[in-house]
């Protein structure tokens, strides 16, 4: 055989078998989504356009809405008019790649106390980490900001600040924190992704707190010398949605992947979610992050989205405008462009469905009159309301 000839039949024979083994997903214990059928019954509106990159939404009592958006700042929208107001008092931010001025909450008593919670990363693009503060909102203006925890170590680069927080009924709080991110980032000597699984870290883990950024009371490590004792989970690669179910008290959390793997999880106590020992993930250069999708003492995802959602914005419905969808998960999807109806029978995932929204959406907030605002994620990103047809 002609030499040539030789080496690019091996050199296609190869290709091909990268290719075809490399693409595919890892076999596991965990159906992979799929594409799902799409919603039924609903439309959509534009409420507001030229939001730059907004990131999260609450809802005030009086219906305002506010949104952050990444590069530092929060607007007050009017749901009446659709106006928007700055707010003052807003603490700088590091803003670079994705990271910037994140999630936003009010405290449960916040028609007292006037407080509202951030999450956002400090520092510079060498030194730099995701930190929780608290300020009281008085008209449009935060007073009296407080930084009140910083997560530990310090990291470089942009990636996985995480940044989700959700209340419980007790007035403490989780917040999720990412592992620092992909490879080859390193954070003290090691790969950052492998901070996941250090107790001693708070890269890729949920925290448990106090109002003030405490340690809150029966954390699964409190007692444990070797483990920090915010720590609430462990294994997360990037968590960018949280809800509590009111019902049943259930903390879901969803999860970007890499190159797939995207999952969503029941979250536990003490629980170790697996990121990166055990994954559907595969590198962007799709080579296979680890050989095992499951592994004794480690939780497996609820669903493991396949073609890739990049999971961002999570609730749970309790409105009355869709009597159909109450009780169930609603995930923003980044690369999906759409929202995704998670259909629960209590701890079971029964279905699925989409509501395409064709842009990226990065949050998805139940309002007062029971619809479903949506925030997309572009430096022209809108405000999108999804209500009855």
């Amino acid at each position: 055989m002609n030499p040539a000839k030789f080496i690019l039949n091996n050199f296609l024979f190869f290709t091909t078998f990268f290719i075809l083994t490399g693409c595919s997903m890892p076999e596991g214990p965990v159906p992979l989504s799929g594409d799902v059928p799409e919603a039924t019954g609903w439309s959509a509106d534009t409420l507001i356009t030229g939001l730059e990159q907004p990131w999260a939404a609450a809802f005030l009592p009086g219906g305002d809405l506010l949104i952050t958006e990444r590069p530092g700042r929060i607007l007050r929208v009017s749901t009446e008019s659709m106006t928007t107001t700055a707010i003052s008092g807003v603490p700088d931010v590091y803003s670079g790649g994705q990271g910037g001025l994140l999630d936003i909450s009010l405290h449960p008593l916040f028609e007292e106390n006037g407080m509202v919670y951030l999450t956002y990363a400090s520092g510079d693009e060498n030194v730099n980490r995701t930190t929780v503060g608290r300020g009281q909102l008085d008209d449009n203006t935060i007073h009296d900001f407080e930084e009140i925890f910083r997560v530990f170590p310090d990291k470089d680069g942009n990636q996985h600040f995480g940044s989700r927080m959700e209340w419980t009924s007790d007035s403490t709080f989780a917040v999720s924190v990412g592992d620092g991110g992909n490879r080859p980032q390193e954070t003290t000597g090691i790969l950052s992704r492998e901070h996941a699984q250090l107790l001693n870290s708070h890269l890729g883990k949920i925290l448990h707190l106090n109002q003030d950024g405490s340690v809150a009371a029966g954390n699964p490590f409190e007692n444990d010398p070797d483990a920090f004792p915010e720590v609430w989970s462990y294994g997360h690669r990037n968590i960018q949605g949280m809800a509590i179910d009111p019902k049943t008290g259930n903390l879901w959390a969803n999860e970007h992947g890499s190159k797939g793997g995207d999952e969503l999880n029941l979250i536990q106590k003490g629980a170790n979610y697996g990121w990166p020992d055990a994954t559907y993930s595969r590198e962007y250069w799709y080579t296979r992050i680890s050989r095992e999708t499951s592994l004794p003492g480690m939780e497996d995802p609820k669903v493991v989205w396949t073609p890739s959602q990049a999971p961002s914005g999570l609730m749970v419905y309790t409105g009355d405008a869709f009597p159909e969808w109450q009780g169930d998960l609603f995930s923003g999807g980044l690369v999906g462009e759409q929202v995704r109806r998670i259909i629960l029978d209590g701890e079971t995932i029964v279905g699925e469905e989409k509501i395409p929204i064709g842009r990226r959406v990065r949050d998805v907030k139940q309002g007062p009159d029971g619809f479903i605002y949506v925030l997309t994620a572009h430096d022209d990103g809108e405000l999108i309301r999804i209500t009855p047809e």
